[in-house]
């Protein structure tokens, strides 16, 4: 029997219900993607990313999602800060350490430690070791940098000519916190690493990776085992040999996919994303590896995800139909400039204007002003 066929329209429409777009009367630990981690870059994005997703007051949100003991703020998917369930801490630093010696040395093959790269895992257990020796209480990043630098092979580290000192890889470092036992703490403009209260230990292998594939099948398929890969930074040919059980093949456009077999009533029948969301850089919506399904002309791709300094994207029906950014303006106000990639409508300009607003809120401002820009 042929796997059963979705178009384009059918997928976004499940992605937007599944994320919850439609808002829910949820707290923060009735929110889905959290199953999944929420990614804030830049810092307070992921706030912004929960605020879109409840029909409660966004400024009874927490000023800071992390202060939840509930909730914890920490390096994890491809090094990158995350929000993610506290509860879920053990499972996911077995789920995202490395699959064996290859897999590590790809995650961490850049150009700085090519011959340390090679080390393998042996450079993951290295530093998360650093880390939990160095690391008993909060200190600023740069400090447990140089600490752990000091502890690890010297092929792991490299000459950084403009602070005149010997640094340990990003990658690798950002990496390892997970495994490292540190959560991310922000005092003013410095980014602090806290010891965890309690450390799950360092593995001595891989486990639970399917239940990562899944909530990203969940939440962001139907998606390919190379997609799926690129989310969590490793690679196809590492994630065949532990792709998860229950799940169903489906085609999109023509293209075979794969979700949890459990969610083909929702994709077949997804209520319409009517909805019109300001969504941060980094949102949940966004990370989906299938780009060109998002957003299908290549020119718009590049507007939203740009190599540094992403914005925000304009969600309307499903549909990325522009880009955001935002600072804060006199008194206590934000100021939105909103680029559509096509002219909108009168009524959409009005919802921007109502969801600028309570953006604003959740930023803990009291207006937003809202420019369209050309």
């Amino acid at each position: 029997m042929a796997p059963p066929a979705v178009d384009r329209a059918k997928v976004l429409a499940y992605r937007v219900a599944s994320q919850q777009l439609h808002r829910a009367d949820v707290d923060l630990h009735g929110m889905a993607v959290l199953d999944l981690g929420v990614q804030d870059t830049p810092y307070g994005s992921a706030r912004l990313a929960l605020a879109a997703r409840t029909s409660r007051p966004p400024d009874r949100l927490p000023d800071r999602p992390a202060d939840d003991p509930a909730l914890t703020l920490l390096w994890s998917t491809r090094g990158a800060p995350h929000l993610h369930h506290t509860a879920d801490l053990p499972a996911l630093t077995t789920a995202l350490w490395p699959l064996n010696d290859a897999d590590a040395t790809g995650r961490i093959n850049t150009a700085t430690i090519k011959d340390g790269a090679r080390l393998g895992l042996a450079a993951f257990v290295q530093t998360a070791r650093a880390f939990r020796e160095a690391v008993r209480e909060p200190m600023p990043k740069g400090e447990v940098s140089t600490a752990v630098s000091a502890m690890v092979d010297r092929s792991l580290t490299y000459d950084c000519e403009p602070c005149k000192a010997r640094h340990i890889s990003g990658a690798l470092f950002q990496q390892a916190g997970l495994a490292g036992a540190v959560r991310l703490e922000l005092a003013g403009s410095a980014t602090m690493l806290v010891p965890l209260p309690d450390p799950p230990p360092i593995p001595a292998f891989a486990a639970d990776v399917p239940r990562v594939v899944t909530a990203y099948l969940r939440l962001l398929g139907p998606a390919t085992p190379a997609e799926a890969a690129t989310f969590i930074g490793t690679a196809p040919t590492h994630l065949r040999r532990v792709w998860p059980d229950g799940l169903a093949e489906v085609t999109i456009d023509g293209r075979r996919a794969w979700l949890p077999e459990d969610r083909l009533p929702a994709l077949r029948d997804p209520p319409p994303a009517r909805v019109l969301r300001l969504l941060p850089p980094g949102d949940p919506y966004l990370q989906a590896r299938d780009r060109h399904l998002l957003i299908p002309d290549a020119g718009r791709r590049s507007a939203v995800w740009r190599p540094v300094a992403c914005p925000g994207a304009l969600l309307v029906n499903g549909e990325i139909a522009g880009v955001w950014r935002s600072r804060m303006a006199g008194g206590r106000a934000v100021a939105f400039t909103v680029t559509p990639f096509d002219a909108l409508a009168a009524t959409v300009r009005r919802a921007v204007e109502e969801e600028a607003g309570r953006v604003a809120a959740a930023r803990g401002a009291d207006a937003a002003r809202v420019t369209f820009g050309e």
